[in-house]
């Protein structure tokens, strides 16, 4: 299983002002439509009238690269491991994440941190297949009403993040527009956010990692499963619109709330060969202000 493409920017368009005009029953019936498009408009169907729940937790899915991909897998651990300590460091305490992988990385001794095993053969990056068997294992620990955050396993979040998330209770959940990229290479960091009259060409966040959209998600909704499955095996470019198909239009977080390192030697980019503009924005955005940074440093683990 590899990344299911985008869907065209004009066909994106015209089906989310089809579902505005027409509700979403009218619209999903389109040949054309991808599987996660229609299971952004059975979720609008389901969810439909009915009370949204309170979200009480915040779950993680993580998918984690095999040994066998990489050339450090100790530096890969490393990293997982500061991962696991922002979310660790939350003040609110109600979260849990789940580390998808073919073995079994050394873990925290924190009840809230589990390990999905991972055993699929099929050859190639096998990111959306672990992404897409995360989702499967939703029943056995979000049982309850809560949000769902894919998260790359060397992405940090900030020092209250899930405390704003459950405290704000937005309805559809939220997107990550401002955001750090650091290049590990250089220890230089940027900020990723909406362009400004100051910054017009910058890119917001969710358009540079992964780690960018938390869900509301509901167990008693077979279909909420579902349209996360689906939409995880998009890039992130997808999520906003996907979401908003789903109408559960995504909330900006208060904060740069996620830390996305590269250049480390093992990024997912990297061996797509996709990093180069990555290193030239955060050479262009680059952070120089002393006390920017020392906040930075008090929020985030150090990568």
């Amino acid at each position: 299983m590899s990344q299911v493409p985008a869907a065209p920017k004009l066909k994106r368009a015209a089906l989310a002002a089809a579902s505005r005009l027409f509700g979403p029953r009218l619209s999903r019936h389109g040949e054309s439509l991808l599987l996660s498009e229609r299971a952004a408009l059975d979720l609008a169907i389901a969810r439909s009238g009915r009370p949204r729940p309170r979200a009480d937790t915040v779950t993680f899915l993580i998918p984690l690269v095999s040994p066998d991909h990489v050339s450090d897998w100790g530096s890969v651990v490393r990293r997982l491991g500061q991962t696991l300590q922002s979310l660790r460091d939350q003040g609110n305490p109600n979260w849990r994440a789940v580390i998808c992988c073919q073995t079994e990385p050394p873990l925290p001794r924190d009840s809230r941190i589990t390990h999905l095993p991972f055993d699929d053969p099929t050859p190639g990056n096998d990111k959306w297949r672990k992404l897409a068997a995360l989702c499967e294992h939703l029943p056995a620990v979000a049982t309850t009403p809560g949000y769902v955050m894919s998260f790359d396993a060397d992405d940090l979040l900030r020092q209250g993040t899930v405390a704003e998330m459950l405290d704000r209770q937005a309805p559809g959940g939220y997107l990550v527009r401002a955001g750090y990229v650091m290049d590990a290479a250089t220890g230089a960091i940027a900020l990723a956010d909406a362009p400004s009259l100051r910054a017009p060409l910058r890119k917001p966040f969710w358009k540079l990692c992964g780690s960018c959209a938390a869900l509301f998600h509901d167990p008693a909704l077979p279909e909420s499963r579902s349209f996360l499955r689906a939409m995880t095996q998009h890039e992130h470019r997808m999520f906003p619109y996907l979401a908003s198909l789903a109408r559960q239009r995504l909330t900006p977080l208060a904060r740069p709330s996620v830390l996305y390192v590269l250049n480390h030697g093992e990024n997912f980019g990297a061996r797509r060969g996709r990093v180069g503009f990555k290193t030239r924005f955060v050479q262009r955005y680059r952070i120089t202000d002393p006390a920017q940074l020392k906040g930075i440093s008090r929020d985030f683990p150090t990568p």
